[in-house]
């Protein structure tokens, strides 16, 4: 299955957020990758080059291809309400951003991993499409027999709360209660860049 392999830190440098999760990179060296490293003066960037930095930013951090990430968008545009908040709430409620929000995985590489070995269950079924579409009241949980992972049991210790989730940390399980608002969803991002980029 395609899925990006480069160098994750030199991307992280380059967008100077933490977009595939804690990394100690971005304070050893704050400053975009490159052979001349902070010294080399950049040029202002242009609209275009804003909207495309945002674009490839967003993507990298929810691990899509350009395909999938386009066709996404597309679908956004066609529900009522703003297309780029709706096209968030798409992106948070595929099942392996689910499966990382609720503390399962401590990574979307992590999650997506879970769900392609068949680790995880939706609505009694096991489901192994990290594209998967949940929906508000669906159950997600861990696969009985894989509720002895240490991985997944270290990563829900550590999890975070979400207002659109319910999680059962101790049966592994959780509810999709809603899609989340704009502004719950903590990634930093200017959406309406993204929906310029496209709109040309």
């Amino acid at each position: 299955m395609a899925r990006y392999r480069g160098p994750r830190s030199r991307l992280a440098r380059r967008f100077r957020e933490p977009i595939f999760g804690p990394d100690k990179a971005l304070t050893r060296k704050p400053y975009p990758p490159g052979q001349h490293g902070v010294r080399k003066r950049r040029m202002k960037s242009s609209q275009y080059g804003r909207q495309l930095m945002e674009k490839q930013k967003l993507r990298y951090t929810y691990g899509l291809l350009e395909k999938q990430f386009q066709n996404l968008f597309y679908k956004a545009e066609h529900l009522p309400g703003m297309t780029g908040e709706n096209f968030l709430k798409l992106l948070e409620a595929r099942l392996d951003n689910v499966v990382y929000r609720m503390g399962f995985a401590p990574t979307r590489a992590a999650a997506r991993q879970l769900v392609n070995h068949r680790h995880i269950v939706v609505n009694g079924r096991v489901t192994n499409i990290p594209s998967y579409s949940v929906k508000p009241g669906d159950i997600v949980e861990v696969r009985e027999r894989s509720k002895t992972l240490q991985s997944v049991i270290s990563s829900v210790s550590r999890r975070k709360d979400h207002s659109w989730l319910e999680v059962d940390e101790a049966r592994l399980k959780g509810k999709f209660i809603r899609y989340p608002e704009r502004e719950e969803i903590p990634e930093k991002v200017e959406e309406y860049l993204i929906v310029e980029f496209y709109s040309k």
